[in-house]
């Protein structure tokens, strides 16, 4: 792999040159690729989702990321890289991003897709390895190239998937520096010198990467922090609810944005849901646990990562809990009146779900507002229900870009086989989160479109057809 080595050079000067070296590399790659066709695209965008779909990749791929950051699980991360990649590959298989992308006669329009260029795809360490291959495929549809900035707990992941995107393109003939990775060790000044040198900063992971992002001078995408609240409504299959929360909860050992940190319980069917979450593998702490918990996952004000994405005996026997609860699935510890008094209802990165009573529904839309109010704000939300009348009253009236129904909300909000939403690891939270977009991430976000424009006949209405009604109303 070309990559550079580190030299005593100072270091603004330093890392100024490595990161120029590493764009005229792209640069170059991106002129070779500029007049691949469609099918060529497709099946660069192929390449890249097998270095990472491959089964024994797979594997070794997420064996290193818990290694080397301690976060999740293996299990989950080999279905992260499968599931997501397979997923995306599916998107981008169904969409055209070559030539003329789209006609619209009737306003004589045509629209052509053109690469936006450098991308600098900005890593978490949650997920070293599926979030830069997700990015790399939805960036090489539009013909760009990218440059990936890993987190430095994952580097030596993310490194390494780099290496095999790489292989996967030398052996269908097209240039490996179309994908490339900041050299280790990884620090924040070279990343700043990354995003101040690409065409486009695409961020996953911390909120203070996103606004250097914004404040780079360079166009830029950043995702906003999770802390999803699912509602269980009176209507809610129990059963169903508690088996998708649970599924959801544990996958990667909370490590995704779309992971439940809270569950406002209607009161109504309150005990009955708790009986259904303990059936699936839930432990519900005592007050003494709780108060255990909340010393134990939080230090100084932040998580600890000695408990953060952490198996749930390793959780169970740092907070001191009770010998039934080692082979629980998931704990959950009861909170009222979710604020910034309580830090229950911030997002906890960990298998503790908080839990929380609502009146009505009416009291459950409050409590989950103002859960937002303290964190995740835009992100998602999701609701266990048979009466849709609530699951569109969360869609009109929160401040969320997702509102997800009856769905294991890890295995949903990211993009699903059984809902509409594009696959993707990097999830847009709109002006309330103080982001660029309001959708997942996808390949739209990786293309800039040339309009050709020509002329129809005019369409030109009346002023009594646009003033008309205001005028009946109140007069000119």
């Amino acid at each position: 792999m070309n990559q550079l080595t580190i030299d005593n050079t100072p270091s603004s000067e330093h890392e100024t040159k490595i990161v120029a070296a590493l764009v005229k590399s792209a640069r170059d790659a991106m002129d070779d690729f500029f007049s691949a066709d469609q099918a060529r695209v497709d099946e660069a965008v192929t390449a890249l989702a097998w270095a990472i779909y491959e089964p024994e990749r797979a594997r070794e791929l997420a064996e290193r990321a818990v290694a080397d950051t301690g976060l999740g699980n293996i299990n989950s991360k080999i279905i992260k890289n499968q599931r997501k990649t397979f997923g995306c590959l599916r998107d981008l298989m169904r969409v055209k991003t070559v030539g003329i992308i789209e006609e619209v006669k009737t306003k004589g329009l045509y629209k052509y897709a053109k690469p936006v260029g450098v991308v600098a795809a900005i890593a978490p360490s949650t997920n070293p390895a599926a979030t830069p291959v997700n990015k790399a495929m939805m960036a090489l549809k539009g013909r760009n190239a990218v440059i990936v900035a890993p987190s430095p707990a994952g580097a030596s992941t993310t490194t390494q998937t780099v290496e095999y995107m790489r292989a996967e393109l030398i052996k269908i003939g097209l240039p490996a520096d179309l994908v490339q990775v900041l050299p280790q060790p990884v620090n924040k000044a070279l990343t700043q010198s990354l995003m101040e040198a690409a065409d486009l900063v695409v961020v996953t992971g911390s909120q203070n990467n996103v606004r250097r992002a914004y404040s780079s001078g360079t166009p830029a995408i950043g995702v906003g922090a999770g802390n999803v609240s699912v509602i269980i409504d009176s209507t809610a299959d129990l059963r169903s609810a508690a088996e998708k929360i649970t599924m959801s909860k544990i996958f990667d050992n909370s490590t995704s944005c779309s992971s439940e940190n809270q569950l406002i319980i209607l009161e109504d069917i309150y005990d009955d849901a708790i009986q259904e979450l303990k059936k699936a593998g839930g432990y519900m702490t005592t007050a003494d646990e709780k108060e255990r918990i909340k010393n134990t996952l939080w230090k100084d004000g932040h998580l600890n990562r000695k408990v953060i994405a952490k198996d749930p005996d390793i959780f169970a026997k740092e907070a001191g809990l009770a010998p039934e609860a080692f082979e629980a699935k998931f704990f959950m510890v009861e909170d009222k009146n979710p604020g910034n008094e309580t830090p229950f209802c911030d997002e906890k990165l960990s298998l503790v779900l908080t839990v929380y009573k609502a009146r009505d529904f009416d009291d459950a839309m409050g409590q989950t507002d103002s859960i937002m109010n303290v964190c995740g704000r835009g992100h998602s939300v999701g609701i266990h229900t048979e009466n849709m009348d609530h699951a569109r009253k969360l869609a009109e009236e929160l401040a969320t870009v997702r509102v997800l129904v009856n769905q294991a909300h890890t295995y949903g909000n990211g993009g699903s086989f059984t809902n509409g939403l594009p696959f993707t690891l990097s999830m847009g939270c709109g002006t309330w989160a103080g982001n660029s977009i309001s959708e997942n991430l996808n390949y739209r976000n990786f293309i800039n479109i040339t309009h050709l424009v020509t002329e129809i006949p005019e369409d030109k209405p009346s002023e009594d057809d646009l003033f008309g009604d205001y005028w009946g109303k109140f007069g000119k």
